[in-house]
């Protein structure tokens, strides 16, 4: 395939999850994932199974909480206050207010969407959240995690979850990262991963690939992008209970994916929630740092 020709396809792919996610955002559900909207638990049991606390949940502003995580990157980030943040595919805001109490007053957490209507629900959510808790630490930005709209050696900590799979150029993705990063600064994400390649029909599914399945790659895949965009001291979580618990919901991605695999394997067989944690080198001088 051509370069042109890869652009077309990086399009196409980026059209339909902006699409997908924005029809997402404006009925305040996902029918791509379990979620009220399509028979499963609520987001907030979605959540307390892939490791958010009911005190890390309570007091959210109305929305936030989507029920499309797949890990909770704010556990492991171990974020102090005063840390800028960023978050790769904030959705409606869930991690980026997590993230906001924990860096208090004097940090900031910056959130990333491309979807207009997830920035639009996200920057609503967050009048919410600054009357509720008197804090005026977040920001919601409008652009692609493939071309990040903050400066270089700009923050403390990047966090992403359940988004970098959706990504078709996941390589780019990873060195943005890098870029905007201060040296010695970490990352913590929650992603879906591949533990063996998925059959062509559920890579070539519009629902698997909403639903964060499709565009999933292997882990070892993921281990050698962050190696190449230069994070040092990488450390990999596979976690298939989550698929697994996906069955027990009933959910409707989870029975599409099932039907398309060879005869005795089940999804999970496949696919794993992965959690990554590494960092850039403090020595780096690649970049300058700058200011915001």
């Amino acid at each position: 395939m051509n370069r042109e020709c890869d652009k077309n396809e990086n399009r196409d792919v980026r059209g339909t999850v902006r699409e997908e996610y924005g029809k997402i955002a404006r009925q305040d559900g996902s029918c791509c994932g379990p979620s009220p909207c399509c028979g499963g638990p609520s987001a907030d049991a979605v959540a307390a199974t892939v490791g958010y606390s009911e005190d890390e949940l309570a007091g959210l502003p109305d929305g936030a909480n989507m029920g499309l995580s797949c890990g909770n990157p704010t556990a492991i980030a171990s974020l102090r206050p005063g840390e800028i943040v960023l978050d790769l595919g904030a959705g409606g805001g869930l991690d980026v207010f997590l993230g906001a109490r924990r860096v208090g007053a004097s940090g900031r957490v910056i959130g990333v969407d491309m979807t207009p209507d997830m920035v639009d629900k996200a920057r609503r959510n967050a009048e919410s959240f600054k009357a509720s808790t008197g804090l005026e630490n977040v920001e919601f930005r409008l652009g692609e995690i493939e071309h990040l709209p903050a400066a270089d050696a700009s923050v403390d900590v990047v966090i992403s979850n359940c988004v970098i799979n959706l990504s078709p150029d996941k390589a780019q993705v990873w060195r943005e990262i890098a870029r905007v990063l201060k040296p010695g600064g970490r990352v913590s994400i929650s992603d879906l991963a591949l533990l063996r390649p998925l059959p062509d029909a559920v890579r070539n599914s519009v629902q698997a690939l909403v639903g964060c399945i499709a565009g999933a790659v292997l882990v070892e895949e993921t281990r050698e992008m962050v190696r190449s965009a230069g994070l040092v001291d990488a450390v990999f979580e596979t976690k298939s209970d989550y698929i697994d618990r996906m069955a027990e919901w009933s959910d409707p991605l989870y029975h599409e994916i099932a039907g398309k695999l060879p005869p005795g394997t089940k999804p999970s067989d496949f696919v794993t929630s992965l959690t990554i944690k590494t960092k850039k080198n403090r020595d780096d001088g690649n970049t300058q740092q700058t200011e915001e």
